[in-house]
């Protein structure tokens, strides 16, 4: 399949992970990095780093985990 996955994941004590996967063939119109520099940015974390297919963040508030999606969401529309 062709698509954009991206997950949040909390741990017991409330910090959250996020990986954002991307397609090959979608690659030149989303950058994973760059998606979840921007769910990581909403979870208030700092960067976030891999490749343009597989990128990861983390971020110290998991009680942010849907406005990180949301985050990454609205920066695809604008794509």
């Amino acid at each position: 399949g062709s698509g954009v996955v991206a997950i949040v994941g909390v741990t017991e004590d409330g910090k959250a992970g996020i990986v954002v996967g991307v397609t090959a063939d979608l690659t030149s119109r989303f950058n994973a990095v760059d998606l979840v520099r921007k769910g990581s940015a909403a979870l208030g974390g700092k960067g976030g780093g891999g490749r343009p297919d597989m990128a990861q963040a983390g971020g110290p508030d998991g009680a942010k985990a849907g406005a990180a999606l949301s985050a990454i969401e609205q920066a695809m529309a604008g794509a």
